[in-house]
């Protein structure tokens, strides 16, 4: 009888506690900082850069400021985001699931095996680092 190994997605979720929401703020605050100090960064290059670039093609000028905007916004957002996800963190009840991210697991299928329930969703739960339950859903 042949068997063949897939992969699967096996989602992660954390039995929040106070050491885990202390470290997800931290987590979070760190991403604003990182992404704040991008945005810091794009602004001082590019005022240089621009400035350089209007001296010999203005076209091109216009067309970098676009573009520079552009990517100015997209980490404003990403920030915005960063600072909802902090709000919610605070939210986050004691005891509570809260999913942390997605692993890739693998299978193995035989002949006769229902496919779908093989492939079918499944959870790993932790608190505090450990497994404490393995949920085929």
């Amino acid at each position: 009888m042949g068997t063949l190994t897939v992969k699967r997605s096996v989602a992660v979720h954390v039995i929040v506690t106070d050491e885990f929401k202390e470290e997800l703020k931290a987590e979070l605050r760190q991403a604003s900082e990182t992404t704040q100090q991008r945005i810091d960064q794009l602004e001082f290059q590019s005022r240089r850069f621009l400035a350089d670039l209007q001296r010999s093609d203005m076209t091109q000028a216009m067309n970098a400021r676009r573009q520079i905007e552009a990517e100015k916004r997209r980490q404003d957002g990403v920030k915005r985001d960063i600072e909802e996800q902090l709000a919610e963190a605070d939210k986050l009840e004691i005891g509570s699931e809260y999913p942390r991210g997605v692993l890739e697991g693998v299978v193995e299928i035989t002949e006769g095996d229902n496919l779908l329930q093989k492939l079918a969703d499944s959870r790993i739960v932790i608190k505090d680092g450990v497994v404490i339950e393995i949920r085929e859903v």
